[in-house]
């Protein structure tokens, strides 16, 4: 497979306009191609209005990415949610979700969870551009949690075979 396609196939992988047939008959039958992640990293990196180098996606709309100060936190409008080790959610704009109305807006007619179980949807948006960035159902009182934390230095040597980029190198 040649780059232009495979950059082509992972735009339409990242736009969710890959069918099944073509994800099913072309990608995961294949032997994984080791570039993979730098055209996604590459792709996802022209999508954006800023200049600092993805390191690593944490989702659809949210990055670490290096910078003269350090790893951060970036979503992909450009606003910074701080450093790395910090947890990003914090810095969010967060909806709640608690009573059975609010989450008849979301589940269907007699699948919205029993109001007895005191439970709640967590919504976490950049306060910038207000982009969904995640969403966590769990017990009311529960800790705001970050989803994990990648060990970016690992996935590079590890998976990658080479160091992590930093600021400079983009």
């Amino acid at each position: 497979m040649s780059t232009e396609t495979d950059q082509d196939q992972i735009e339409k992988l990242i736009d969710g306009k890959l069918s099944w047939e073509e994800l099913r008959g072309d990608v995961l039958p294949d032997p994984k191609d080791p570039n993979r992640f730098e055209v996604t990293r590459r792709v996802l990196q022209e999508r954006v209005d800023w200049d600092d180098p993805i390191l690593v996606p944490l989702n659809d709309h949210l990055f670490v990415v290096g910078t003269d100060d350090g790893r951060i936190v970036k979503s992909e409008c450009g606003h910074e949610f701080g450093p790395l080790d910090d947890n990003w959610k914090k810095h969010c704009q967060i909806r709640v979700r608690e009573s059975e109305a609010e989450m008849r807006e979301l589940y269907p007619e007699n699948m919205t969870p029993d109001p007895d179980w005191e439970f709640e949807l967590r919504e976490f948006f950049c306060p910038e551009c207000y982009t969904l960035l995640d969403v966590d159902a769990v017990p009311v009182g529960y800790p705001v949690l970050k989803p994990f934390d990648p060990d970016v230095d690992t996935f590079y040597e590890e998976w990658q075979g080479r160091p992590a980029p930093d600021r400079t190198e983009g």
